[in-house]
């Protein structure tokens, strides 16, 4: 999900400390976490989060230009805590890493809901087909980081549903046995790099 396409047009739409000129950003690995939710029987929702996520991006604050964008999400970095699962998980039924390990977001565009909430809309792509999705995102903090890198960083928290048989992801769907919506989180940090 090229998720730091989110960040920069969030920043964009939202408007944070003026940068002086484009600059270039990456994300934090150690403070990235996509997360999602999906319906089991009806009993409950299980949870599944990606660990490995990358990717860079320019932003020009002056002139909102968002470029040079390239993020994306390692499919069999997937866990959902029972190891039997993660392995269903990863096979032809849903996620098929070994034929799709990239799951990827470029964003298209923006509309800001307030002075730091608005939505970004772009096109996921997961098993080799690209959809368009929409995501609420909150500009949580721009600022310079307290300690550590002491980077100019972009904190924002990112929500979007889909559909998982829009992406031929059918296993289970018509005997309801595995919910259709996934429901994804997104909390995310990006550094500016120097």
């Amino acid at each position: 999900m090229r998720i730091l396409t989110c960040t920069t047009l969030a920043v964009a739409i939202f408007g944070t400390t003026a940068l002086a000129e484009p600059a270039r950003f990456e994300l934090d690995p150690s403070h990235t976490a996509v997360f999602f939710t999906v319906d089991h029987i009806g009993y409950a929702r299980t949870l599944g989060i990606f660990g490995t996520v990358s990717g860079e991006f320019t932003y020009d604050m002056d002139t909102q230009d968002l470029s040079d964008v390239r993020v994306s999400i390692d499919a069999a970095s997937v866990n959902t805590f029972d190891s039997a699962r993660d392995g269903h998980v990863k096979n032809k039924d849903f996620l098929d890493v070994s034929n799709h390990p990239e799951i990827t977001f470029v964003a298209t565009g923006g509309t800001p809901t307030g002075d730091t909430a608005g939505t970004v809309t772009g096109d996921l792509t997961i098993l080799g087909q690209t959809q368009p999705v929409t995501l609420d995102v909150t500009l949580n903090k721009a600022a310079e980081y307290p300690f550590g890198h002491k980077r100019m960083t972009l904190g924002l928290s990112i929500e979007t549903s889909i559909e998982r048989s829009d992406f031929g992801m059918t296993y289970a769907v018509g005997n309801g046995l595995v919910g259709d919506t996934v429901d994804i989180k997104i909390e995310t940090e990006a550094m500016k790099m120097d």
